[in-house]
């Protein structure tokens, strides 16, 4: 499992999460984000890849598992 945080404040609504990982993030109209703050370890990857593309750096990710141990 991991769990996701976004600065909604820094979030500009450039949808680059929302295009790439469209399992966990979706554009509500033109700015707002809505995400799964607990997202499905087999979407690792693609979570990675959103957070990294994002232009403002709004998205932290961790490793629920690694965090509860």
């Amino acid at each position: 499992m991991l769990r996701l945080v976004v600065d909604l404040n820094r979030c500009q609504g450039y949808a680059q999460c929302a295009f790439l990982a469209p399992d966990v993030f979706a554009m509500h109209g033109d700015e707002g984000l809505l995400y799964d703050p607990q997202a499905q370890a087999a979407q690792r990857e693609r979570v990675a890849q959103a957070a990294a593309a994002c232009p403002v750096q709004a998205i932290l990710v961790e490793d629920a598992e690694a965090s509860d141990a």
